[in-house]
This record gives structure tokens, C-alpha cells and sequence, in this order.
């Protein structure tokens, strides 16, 4: 991959570094920076000339990186690059997939759009697909989906002993299920009994089982952290040991991390899709092993 030029727009050196260390791909020198009235200034300082450009960023705070994303790969493909793909660990713009009320724009849909148009593929790390089944149903380039799901058994293999895997309610099943599995470990999922639109009860199967298991619940993004908050408080009454949170995306809105500490985790463990102190799982050889497959010249382009 002697003729591909890596770009980093995010602040995630360390996942690019991993990346690089196992792969033949140069980095190129990019200058972005903000005039006084915010506008944004992007210098590419490497020759793109017949180059597969790939550039890193991971989007979170989507609306502050996106020009300076498209201004890149406007800019290397007007330079000679024979290709331009994205590597976005975190893809933004997921949750609006439907009209849900009169006049709302249909930003994933949009957004995809807007990506599609100036990128040759993406690579992303756990999409957070609601309504759509596949990444190829919004958007129009080749996709790769990578699942942290083996790495995260690793780390909880090798880190938690006697864990315990719990779901936060029915729907996070298939997701703790699949790592359970993986990792020869086991589960439970919160069942949740709904009475009323403000009674609801939430219980754990089997507690009696589990006293001296450390909980590890499960979930693919931390926004908010308000179900993790919620359900901390329920393993807590059960009498279960304090829980470690896992999680493939750290987003931590509202100091999200503060307050799921404060309600009695143990600690929070994240990849490094998202650059955060709790990061602890490495994206890195997912990335590098998945990479080469979205070249052109692995792909027939």
C-alpha cells in the first residue's frame, strides 16, 4: 500500500499510530486552522498526485469537522488523488432516521448524502443502525463495518474476573448475547415490567446466582449515560457488586462519565474510537486488518 497518503484530522494520534505501525501507508502533512471570524483555512502539504488518500476522523462534535473534512478531500482529489476514503471510527448523524414530526429534516439520510458525494468508501466502527439494516442502505459508496465485539470479550476476559455480562433491557439482548458467547461468559438482561407510563418495575433473573460476579453491562454508546445511570441504581438494590461499564463509543454528553461514577460504577471502559481518559480497548489492529480491503486496487476499482 506503498502509494496510499494517511490523513489525520482528528486528535486520535494514538489510534493513528497503531494503525500506521502495522501497515506501509505514508502520513501526509495537512495545515488546519480557523480564521478570527471561524472560518476554517486547510493546506495539504503532501503530494497527492495518483495517491489513495484515507483520512482519519472520527466525528464527533460533527457540524465543527465536517468542512474541514470535505475541504481536505475536495482539495487532495483537485490535486491528482486517485482515490479518497474516510476511516470515521464514530459516525455521526445516525439518530434522525425518519420524519418524525412535520418538517424535520432526515439528517442521516442527508448526511449520508453529503459523505457519499465526496468520498470513494468508508470505514466505520459499529454504526448506531436503528431503522436501517445496513450502512449500504444510506449510503452510496462501498462500506465496512468493523464489530469491536472481539475486542471487547478480550478485554473482559483478560481484565474482569468472573464477569457478568448484563443488558440493560430486551433490545441490548442480541448485542450482550453475541459476547457472551464469544467469550464463553455469562449473561443476564434486565427484564422490565411496565405497568403504567410512570410504573415501571426492573428486575434481574437469577440473583442469587451471581453475589460474588463483578456485573459488566454492555453498551454500544455512552451519550447521556442515563440507562446505565438507571440501571447501576437496580443492580444496586439486587445487591450485586459494583458494575463496570463497557462500551464501544464514549460520547460522555452532560459529563456523562461524572455522574455513572458518582451512581456507583466501579469504572468505565471505552475503546478508542473517541479519545477519552476511559479508553482502555485499542480499535487500532481492527482497523489495520479491515483497511486494505477498501483500497481500489484490493476492491478492482
Amino acid at each position: 500500500m506503498s502509494d496510499s497518503l494517511w490523513f489525520t484530522v482528528d486528535n486520535n494520534i494514538e489510534l493513528q499510530q497503531g494503525v500506521l505501525s502495522r501497515l506501509d501507508i505514508e502520513l501526509g502533512n495537512v495545515l488546519i486552522r480557523h480564521f478570527p471570524d471561524g472560518e476554517s483555512y486547510v493546506r495539504v502539504e503532501s503530494d497527492c498526485r495518483d495517491r489513495d488518500i484515507i483520512i482519519q476522523c472520527t466525528l464527533t462534535e460533527p457540524d465543527a469537522r465536517i468542512l474541514p473534512l470535505f475541504f481536505l478531500a475536495d482539495t487532495a482529489r483537485e490535486l491528482g488523488a486517485r482515490s479518497v476514503g474516510l476511516v470515521a471510527p464514530y459516525l455521526a448523524y445516525m439518530r434522525q432516521d425518519k420524519r418524525f414530526q412535520v418538517g424535520e429534516s432526515i439528517s442521516s439520510r442527508l448526511f449520508a448524502q453529503y459523505l457519499s458525494a465526496r468520498f470513494d468508501w468508508l470505514l466505520t466502527v459499529d454504526p448506531h443502525l436503528h431503522r436501517f439494516h445496513t450502512l449500504e442502505d444510506l449510503y452510496g459508496i462501498p462500506c465496512r463495518v468493523i464489530h469491536a465485539a472481539p475486542a471487547l470479550t478480550s478485554y473482559i476476559a483478560q481484565a474482569i474476573p468472573n464477569a457478568l455480562l448484563i443488558g440493560p433491557d430486551s433490545e441490548s439482548e442480541q448485542w450482550v448475547s453475541a459476547i457472551a458467547k464469544m467469550g464463553d461468559m455469562p449473561y443476564q438482561v434486565l427484564q422490565k415490567e411496565r405497568r403504567g407510563d410512570r410504573d415501571v418495575s426492573v428486575s434481574i433473573p437469577e440473583t442469587s446466582r451471581w453475589k460474588h460476579h463483578t456485573p459488566v453491562l454492555i453498551d454500544d454508546m455512552i451519550s447521556t449515560g442515563q440507562t446505565l445511570i438507571e440501571t447501576i441504581g437496580h443492580l444496586k438494590s439486587a445487591g450485586l457488586n459494583a458494575p463496570i461499564c463497557v462500551s464501544v463509543h464514549g460520547l460522555f454528553s452532560e459529563s456523562a462519565d461524572v455522574r455513572i461514577m458518582a451512581a456507583g460504577a466501579a469504572r468505565i471502559v471505552t475503546t478508542n474510537s473517541i479519545v477519552h481518559r476511559t479508553n482502555a480497548i485499542d480499535l487500532a489492529p481492527l482497523i489495520a486488518e479491515a483497511l486494505p480491503t477498501m483500497l481500489p486496487v484490493h476492491r478492482g476499482a
